[in-house]
Order: C-alpha cells, then sequence, then structure tokens
C-alpha cells in the first residue's frame, strides 16, 4: 500500500514538471512572437526626386524628300502627237505651250458634227410646221428637237477638241518624265510628261501618338543631310495629319526653300530636328514611377519612410520623363522602381 502512494507521488512530481516545461517554453515562444510582430520591416526602394525645370520638347526624326508639287501632263483627246517642244531636265513655266496635237480628224469630226446640226434643225423646223397644220404629232416633234439639241451638244464638244490642239504645263518646274516621242497616236487622258517643281521641297516624317502633340504648323524645323555635311536648311511645318495610319503614325510635312547652291532633290535622305523650348516651367518624373497606366496615373509618394500610394494628372513624355500637372510638388521624392513589392503605407529603405 506503501509502495502503491509512493508511485502516485512520483507521477504527480513528474506530471507538475512537464507542466512547469511547457508553461515555461509557451513563455519563451510568446515572447519570441511578439518580437517578430513588433520587427518593422523595410522594403528596399529605388527613388527620384520631383525635378522642375524648362519644358523642352526634344524629337529628331528621319525622313524623305518629296517634291514640292508635281503634275502629269496629260493628253486633253485623241489624235496624233504633231509637235513635242519638251525634253528630259527641260524648265517650263505654267501655261507654256509643251506640245501640239494633229487636228485634223477633229476638224473632220466639227465638219460633221455642223453638217448634222444644220440638218436637224431644218427637219425640227419642218416638223414644227407640219404640227401647225396638223400634219404632224407633238411626239415627232419632240423627238426631232431632242436630235436637234444633242447634235448642237456634240459640236460643241467637236469645237472644244479642236481648239484643245495645244498641250501646256500646269505648273512651273523640270520635266522629269517623258513618256511619248512626237508622232505617235494617243488616247484622250494618256500621259505626256511629268513635271517637278523643284524651287521649293517637302520632307516627309511620320510622328507616333507622343510626339504628334508636342508639334504645331508653322513651326519651324532644321533639316540635315549627310550629302551636304555642317548644313543646315530650315523649314516650317506645313501639313499635319489629322489621321493616323494603320501604324498609329502620323504624316507631317515640313516646306523648305530649296537652295541653289546646294540643291536638295526628292527621295534624299534627311534629319528633321523637331526640338523646341517652351516658355513654361514643368514637373518632371521619371516614367518608370508610374504605378499604373498614363490614363489612371499614380505613384508611391515616400514620407516619413512610408511608401504612400498617390493619384497624379500628367502631361506631355519627353524621353524617359513625363510631365506632372498636378499631384506632386517639388522635390517630392516617388518610387523609381520596387514598387511591384509594395502597398499603400508599406514601409520602405531607400536609395538613388
Amino acid at each position: 500500500m506503501k509502495r502503491k502512494y509512493i508511485t502516485i507521488g512520483i507521477v504527480i512530481v513528474l506530471l507538475a514538471l512537464i507542466v512547469f516545461k511547457l508553461s515555461a517554453n509557451k513563455k519563451v515562444l510568446d515572447a519570441s512572437k511578439k518580437n517578430v510582430q513588433n520587427a518593422v520591416v523595410s522594403i528596399p526602394v529605388k527613388v527620384a526626386t520631383v525635378q522642375e525645370q524648362e519644358l523642352q520638347i526634344s524629337i529628331k526624326k528621319t525622313g524623305n524628300l518629296a517634291p514640292f508639287k508635281e503634275a502629269k501632263i496629260l493628253a486633253p483627246t485623241s489624235g496624233i502627237l504633231q509637235t513635242l517642244k519638251i525634253d528630259l531636265g527641260d524648265n517650263v513655266e505654267r501655261g507654256q505651250v509643251v506640245a501640239v496635237m494633229d487636228t485634223r480628224l477633229q476638224k473632220l469630226d466639227v465638219d460633221k458634227a455642223e453638217t448634222n446640226v444644220a440638218k436637224l434643225k431644218n427637219d425640227y423646223e419642218t416638223y414644227s410646221d407640219l404640227l401647225a397644220g396638223k400634219a404632224a404629232t407633238q411626239e415627232k416633234v419632240n423627238e426631232t428637237k431632242q436630235d436637234y439639241d444633242n447634235a448642237v451638244t456634240q459640236y460643241n464638244q467637236s469645237k472644244k477638241a479642236l481648239n484643245d490642239d495645244e498641250i501646256k504645263a500646269p505648273t512651273t518646274g523640270i520635266i522629269s518624265v517623258k513618256s511619248v516621242e512626237q508622232g505617235v497616236f494617243i488616247n484622250a487622258g494618256a500621259e505626256i510628261a511629268t513635271v517637278v517643281n523643284s524651287s521649293k521641297i517637302k520632307v516627309q516624317v511620320n510622328l507616333d501618338e507622343s510626339e504628334i502633340y508636342q508639334v504645331k504648323l508653322g513651326q519651324i524645323v532644321a533639316v540635315t543631310a549627310d550629302v551636304y555635311p555642317g548644313k543646315v536648311f530650315k523649314g516650317a511645318i506645313t501639313f499635319i495629319s489629322p489621321q493616323a495610319d494603320d501604324a498609329h503614325n502620323y504624316m507631317v510635312e515640313v516646306t523648305i526653300n530649296n537652295d541653289t547652291d546646294m540643291p536638295l532633290h526628292s527621295g534624299t535622305f534627311v534629319y528633321a530636328d523637331f526640338s523646341r523650348k517652351v516658355n513654361r516651367q514643368v514637373l518632371l518624373i521619371p516614367r518608370a514611377a508610374l504605378v499604373e497606366s498614363i490614363q489612371n496615373a499614380s505613384v508611391y509618394l515616400v514620407t516619413g519612410n512610408k511608401a504612400h500610394l498617390t493619384y497624379i494628372k500628367t502631361g506631355v513624355e519627353i524621353g524617359d520623363q513625363i510631365e506632372v500637372t498636378s499631384g506632386l510638388n517639388k522635390n517630392d521624392v516617388v518610387v523609381e522602381s520596387g514598387q511591384i513589392n509594395l502597398k499603400d503605407g508599406t514601409p520602405v529603405s531607400t536609395s538613388n
């Protein structure tokens, strides 16, 4: 019996020791957990300072030269090209006679049309007299009158074709293409030659969506070409396409007065510099600092070693920077990289 009590006592002591040990371990674990919870974990990020500077738009593009004016000389009527007064490279003035058509066929057409008009006029007058005596119907008179009117129209067209024997240059320029030779038969509308006006020349450049809103009509553009090292040609923007192409590019044309000593020719590869200063101060941040799209722009603003999500409004893009029109102030600090690990109020450790 005594042994039984001893055994029970030992068991009780052992249980007490186990409970004490578990209790001590729990206090240690609770203290460790509390220390972990109280520890502040800072996310390392790279930051940038909001800068204020004078807005300077820098756009440099490559383009090709195109003729200022290019016009085709077309035959106004069919016939034999009796005289051709031009050759490749000739200078012509607007309205200058460059070719003469053989008009013998046109004269025959005029004589035939004139004879037909006289006949149908006589028929119309005859049937009109017969109608007065009730010897013809009104329908016959109307039919004859219609034939007469058509004949008059044909006669006038034949006379016009006869008077179109002289073919004139539609614009001032140089003959760049001669499509036919003297003495050949050509149809109405056939191309005889091409005139290119080279007193001015156009630079054709494609600008993307972010660039097109930074240029304006009349803006001065500096143009350079490898064929004339060190020479800068000054031109002005004369056309901005109102609609983008399939690649979301907009055609812009810059017109230059051609230099007689250093002439530029169509098809030449050139460089167009649209850079200009704008008389206003702007706030700029790195484009990489934006958390979302430009339409719903936001950044992480660092204050008190914490990153706070801040919504902003943006303006023009300038290289790898973007204008901030509202939401930030000069010298504010924003997160430039590392945003993926952040949420509003996250502690951060910063580096430039």
